[in-house]
């Protein structure tokens, strides 16, 4: 009898190894940011691919001993369903984006994607999801939902693992395709479809002398294309660090201007400055008049006239941003007649230690070659001078004082691969490559953002070099934040900290919030205008 017992036993373990032999799960945690806002976020992605006809009946989480369990409200399981023939080539965690990210209820899973299966709310530290789920033929889709408190701080963060999951009753083999990240906490300060448009773009970023921040942004009206289009210039006021932003401010808009459409007069582009020696805040955005909705880069023209070329414009606040001047033309200061098209290099500006403000700018020349350089004022705004070009084929750039009266440019390189990187000691009469030109800092063809934050103004004593951008050079994916500590020669990888891995728009811009913490506002994955706030310390490991 005993002999039969021990046949039957090791039948049945045999049968369950084969059943789970014919079954393959991949787990995969992405780092992307975790919206506290919204109702679902992606924690983790499982991948089974069934051959033997099984039923997943439950899985195992564990959340890390440090993860503040009051911050969470709840965590979810949901079944996705599974693959499709055309893309058996490759290994993916979702057949579609389950989160829409659209105003409303794109905040929240879309049930006609994904199958709530289990729920547990106010979960405990170990968390047992009953989902008794029959498998499809092939591969199965499921996802792990978090959803945060809306008291959760901005510097929470979450971190779990799977350590079970049951299939046919059985405790099946898994693997895990990601290295557990930390999660970090964002708000998603502008979602498609926010107030009725339908994208934001764009974003720049700044800190008040009073320390209220202020994120500027694209609002895109009808669809996310450049100018022309129907496009204002929208803000957004936040006084508590980013944790909460006040209802969207519209500075600078020409509506039907000259009897033209709307859509025929947009405005965008921002970027946004402080100065720092008054508390004046401006803001400089191209505005494109006529043009027939055709992209602005192609159909501005060289002249002068708002009938023939895209305006430089500026607005500015003496109120911490609350309200906004008239539109104010530069054009005429600093425009050559024979450029095509003058605009400025979009996320932020400067204020120099002698008072000085500096945006970044780009032309295109009559031959259609574009040009990144610099303009300034030397009394609050009224005059403005345009530098020499840095570098030709260059666009998108931002600027930075890395010593008293020396500017560095670094500018988006149409070449690809790397940023281009030059020094001003005239104010751009004169230029010369930096060390770290094409070569230190890898891009794919994109806008970054670029901020110098001195020693006597930060918490580390250190003077830092900031600069954020799709750490890739092909994909506007995995946005980094880096430090450089020997004025941007070099940009180590311990002092590099991941913040969006997945794809998105990947415009980013900086800002320092206080002594100890920068605020990123960002084209993420997860919303149009992402913000986050991250201690330099976590960036700054060596």
């Amino acid at each position: 009898m005993k002999k039969i017992l021990t046949v039957a036993f090791l039948l049945v373990f045999t049968v369950s190894a084969w059943l789970n032999a014919q079954n393959t799960i991949y787990i995969y945690e992405p780092q992307v940011p975790v919206l506290i806002e919204r109702t679902d976020n992606v924690l983790m992605y499982i991948r089974v691919t069934s051959k033997s006809g099984s039923v997943l009946n439950s899985i195992d989480l564990q959340l890390a001993n440090d993860v503040n369990l009051k911050n969470i409200k709840s965590l979810k399981v949901f079944y996705s369903g599974t693959e499709a023939d055309q893309r058996k080539e490759g290994t993916f965690y979702s057949p579609v984006g389950y989160i829409a990210g659209t105003a409303g209820a794109g905040l929240a899973a879309n049930p006609s994607y994904s199958v709530l299966k289990s729920e547990q709310k106010n979960p405990k530290r170990n968390v047992r999801f009953t989902v008794n789920q029959s498998l499809f033929p092939g591969i199965n889709y499921f996802w792990i939902s978090i959803q945060m408190k809306p008291k959760a701080s901005l510097y929470t963060t979450v971190s779990s693992r799977i350590t079970n999951i049951n299939l046919d009753s059985q405790p099946a083999q898994f693997d895990y395709r990601s290295s557990s990240p930390v999660r970090r906490m964002g708000v998603g300060v502008r979602h498609g479809g926010d107030d009725g448009s339908a994208a934001y773009r764009i974003p720049g970023l700044a800190t008040s002398n009073k320390g209220t921040l202020l994120g500027v942004y694209d609002v895109r009206y009808n669809s996310s294309v450049d100018l022309q289009e129907h496009v204002d210039i929208g803000l957004s006021r936040s006084t508590n660090g980013g944790k909460t932003w006040e209802k969207m401010r519209i500075p600078m808009t020409f509506g039907e201007y000259n009897g033209l459409p709307s859509a025929q007069n947009g405005v965008g582009d921002p970027a946004i400055l402080v100065n720092e020696k008054t508390g004046t805040i401006w803001i400089v955005a191209a505005w494109t008049h006529g043009m027939g909705n055709r992209r602005a880069w192609f159909n501005s023209l060289p002249g002068m006239e708002i009938t023939e070329t895209a305006q430089l414009v500026l607005t500015r606040s003496d109120d911490d941003g609350k309200t906004w001047s008239a539109p104010i033309n530069i054009t005429p200061q600093v425009k050559d007649p024979s450029w095509r098209f003058l605009l400025q290099g979009p996320g932020r500006g400067i204020t120099m230690h002698d008072g000085t403000i500096v945006f970044a700018t780009q032309f295109i020349d009559p031959q259609g070659l574009p040009h990144a350089g610099l303009m300034y004022s030397k009394d609050n705004g009224t005059n403005w001078t345009i530098s020499t070009p840095a570098r030709s084929n260059t666009t998108e750039a931002q600027v930075a004082e890395v010593q008293p009266g020396i500017l560095m440019l670094n500018m988006r390189d149409n070449r690809g691969g790397s940023r281009a990187v030059s020094i001003t000691r005239d104010f751009g009469k004169t230029w010369e490559e930096h060390p770290s030109n094409r070569s230190a800092l890898q891009e794919p063809v994109c806008m970054a953002s670029l901020l110098q934050v001195h020693a006597k103004d930060n918490a580390l004593g250190k003077d830092i070099l900031l600069f954020s951008n799709p750490n890739t050079v092909k994909d506007r994916k995995d946005i980094t934040i880096k430090a450089s500590l020997d004025g941007g020669n070099t940009w180590k990888e311990s002092n590099q900290l991941l913040l969006d891995e997945e794809y998105g728009w990947g415009y980013t811009c900086l800002t320092m919030i206080d002594r100890e913490t920068v605020g990123i506002l960002y084209e993420s994955s997860v919303a149009h205008m992402t913000f986050q706030a991250v201690k330099l310390k976590d960036i700054i490991k060596d």
